[in-house]
């Protein structure tokens, strides 16, 4: 009398394992293929990323987005303040890319977003 369980019944049949292998084989190919291509876009959008004419473009949108946001709110609120510490943000923005990119930039950039950003939220709450 066995009251064990015959291995058997927890075995699996054959055709079911190799099914499940070479579903396995499949993932592991499109992981692969996926991988490649992954790390090749990041590649190359890292190196349009630090191309400085990304950063020109994205300092000039700021530049503009700054002077109709924070000049129409002083027009509105009467207020100053807040475009003063825009200013400052975008000041220092473009002062991080005087820099050279060995991460110094990147610690003002996010410095000077940060201060723009803090103007703009002044600006907002003057408004409300």
């Amino acid at each position: 009398m066995n009251k064990g369980f015959a291995l058997d019944k927890l075995a699996l049949p054959l055709e079911r394992i190799d099914r499940w292998a070479i579903g396995l084989s499949g993932l592991c190919v499109a992981h692969c293929l996926a991988s490649a291509v992954f790390f090749a876009v990041l590649a190359s959008a890292g190196g349009i990323l630090l191309h400085p004419l990304f950063h020109e473009v994205g300092l000039v949108l700021a530049i503009l987005f700054g002077a109709i946001a924070l000049g129409r709110g002083v027009l509105t609120h009467g207020y100053a303040m807040p475009a003063w510490i825009g200013s400052l943000g975008l000041g220092v923005m473009m002062g991080a890319m005087t820099l050279p990119h060995d991460g110094g930039e990147t610690i003002f950039t996010i410095l000077g977003v940060a201060i723009l950003a803090l103007g703009h939220d002044l600006n907002r709450r003057a408004v409300a």
